[in-house]
């Protein structure tokens, strides 16, 4: 029992550090907490011994963003998830946001951490999760491996929960690059998914050419993203010529960007851009949409990588 009480409240910090990175991973959710390049901050941070503020730096598995209503039909059958999103009414950001992980490997550049997923209402299935962070000298890579270790296909889906930092500032001072040409429009009220788009008919989203955030509300998912031999990137750039990349290969055709806003917490709101590279859209549990069905002994892994500009 007293161990338990030493341990901060977002799990065990490992540390990884080099090539003017270093990076602090909890082990409550696989999350990454701080991630810094020559002591600049690339992502917004929170304290060991906090509660981690909603889904800052989670790995999200086994579904990004949101299921509606908490309900989907697979394999036949009707399922019924928690609704974590109490006041949108949804399933939000998958099972194991506050999981504890354990180590499986824990070196100087690189750390995994495991996690199950077992059968419970409304998703019946067994799971194993492994989420790997390697530092290198072009920056911090994640990788989450899911193997299906039960009896039944699965449905399945993962994407990261960062906010990116691009320096002094907050949102509206950053330049964003984000070369997709579509976008998924969402009701105003529940952000529930409605029609992929044109990103033309949508210019306040059209980041293909770096320009400005300024006080555009962004909390999308935006996919037919522009690659360089098979490698999409979102860049966010202070003034100063600084900033973040963060890049995905064809394993996350969306991502999501959120600008974070908060208006009942002025201090908190627009600190950080979420990113969030994701291996299918929301509510891909029903509607089906670059969904991985994850047949018994079958493995996926999808990858992401952060890096200083």
């Amino acid at each position: 029992m007293a161990a338990a009480a030493q341990t901060p409240r977002s799990g065990r910090q490992l540390t990884l550090a080099g090539h003017g990175y270093e990076a602090v991973i909890a082990s409550v959710g696989a999350t990454l907490r701080t991630l810094t390049f020559d002591g600049r901050d690339l992502i917004v941070p929170f304290a060991a011994d906090e509660v981690r503020p909603g889904y800052r730096g989670a790995t999200l598995a086994p579904w990004p963003n949101r299921v509606v209503d908490g309900k989907y039909s697979f394999g036949g059958d009707e399922h019924q998830l928690a609704l974590t999103e109490p006041a949108r009414g949804h399933a939000l950001h998958g099972l194991l946001a506050w999981t504890e992980f354990a180590d499986r490997v824990v070196e100087d550049d690189r750390v995994v951490l495991v996690a199950v997923i077992e059968p419970q209402l409304g998703y019946p299935f067994r799971i194993e999760v492994a989420v790997e962070f390697h530092l290198d000298s072009h920056g911090l890579n994640q990788t989450v491996t899911a193997r299906n270790i039960g009896a039944d296909a699965a449905p399945w889906g993962t994407g990261p929960h960062p906010y990116l930092v691009a320096g002094a500032g907050r949102v509206d001072d950053w330049m964003l690059t984000l070369q997709a040409s579509e976008v998924l429009t969402v009701t105003p009220d529940r952000l529930s998914p409605v029609a992929v788009e044109a990103i033309d008919q949508h210019p306040e989203w059209d980041f293909r050419e770096p320009r400005r955030i300024g006080d555009v509300f962004i909390d999308h998912a935006f996919t037919e993203i522009s690659r360089a031999e098979g490698v999409a990137e979102v860049r966010v750039v202070a003034a100063d010529g600084r900033g973040v990349a963060l890049s995905w290969d064809e394993r996350c055709p969306w991502v999501q960007v959120h600008t974070a806003d908060l208006p009942a917490d002025a201090p908190n709101s627009r600190i950080g851009l979420a990113v969030e590279p994701m291996t299918c859209p929301p509510d891909a549990f029903n509607s089906t949409v670059d969904l991985i069905v994850l047949d018994p002994g079958a493995e996926t892994a999808a990858s992401w990588r952060f890096r200083a500009i």
